[in-house]
């Protein structure tokens, strides 16, 4: 099986050792992954120079983006005095190249107009995914959040009518506009808009402890901002809206900033 495939990424989940019974970890140490940590309460940790926030319980959690280096250290100073320093080997993966041609010249190069709004967008959009609580939704797991064809997935370099651009960094699925959206977990949405310049109907739900899933495209929104949802609720619909060369959602799992593989999180798509 090719190191990059989506079953090899599924199936390597580690679960690390616990250190005299003070820092424990769990996950899947690869680019795109998630770690759960539990910890002494009143602990700080960083993971290379970043400060992680823990919970009153010691609970915290940690993830790592599509080009994470090779190696993170991170460091626990305990309320006693103690520290703990670990190094993590991070598996590196190889993306794929999808190349997607089609789309109208104004949203592969955009006007100096469009700019100002993407701009306004994509700040609105950062401070949705920059929101912390101390919520445990996702401990509950992800769930798949609609039905259909696979036709993107994450980390794949993008090739738009012929012109390199960003990496994708979600999992698309395609299906008739309509098709129901799912929330993937229970949370509160910090996002709900019907017109964004790239994305169309978007809907971003914060699970705690920064993470949150991203539906883009949508042709139908069922939910306000502030609206807590329960796993498994409608939010809204498959549509093809914003950047898009037919109805499609997708899907995206963010640890704040970073954009994680909804593989690694939710498994392999149900038959």
């Amino acid at each position: 099986m090719k190191r990059g495939s989506l079953g090899f990424v599924f199936a390597l989940f580690l679960s690390l050792p616990v250190v005299a019974q003070d820092l424990s970890l769990k996950g899947s140490l690869i680019q795109g992954g998630l770690i759960t940590g539990n910890t002494i309460p009143g602990a700080k940790i960083d993971l290379s120079g970043k400060k992680i926030r823990v919970d009153a319980d010691g609970l915290f959690v940690f993830g790592f983006g599509r080009d994470a280096p090779a190696e993170a250290v991170i460091n626990v100073l305990l309320p006693d005095g103690r520290r703990i320093s670990r190094v993590l080997e991070i598996r590196q993966r190889k993306y794929r190249v999808q190349r997607i041609d089609g789309l109208p010249g104004k949203m592969v190069n955009p006007s100096q107009k469009a700019l100002k709004r993407i701009w306004a967008e994509g700040k609105a959009i950062t401070a949705a995914r920059g929101t912390f609580t101390s919520q445990k939704h996702f401990k509950s797991g992800f769930a798949w959040p609609s039905k259909g064809r696979i036709s993107g997935v994450y980390g794949s370099q993008r090739i738009l009518n012929g012109e390199p651009r960003r990496p994708h960094l979600g999992i698309d699925i395609a299906a008739p506009t309509g098709t129901p959206v799912f929330a993937s977990a229970a949370g509160m949405v910090t996002l709900a808009e019907t017109d964004l310049y790239f994305t169309g109907g978007t809907i971003i739900v914060n699970h705690g402890h920064g993470l949150s899933t991203v539906y883009s495209h949508l042709s139908k929104i069922d939910v306000r901002k502030g609206q807590t949802v329960a796993r498994g609720q409608k939010i809204g619909a498959i549509g093809s809206t914003g950047r898009s060369t037919g109805p499609h959602l997708d899907w995206r799992i963010n640890w704040f900033q970073e954009r994680l593989d909804p593989v690694l999180l939710a498994g392999p798509k149900p038959n």
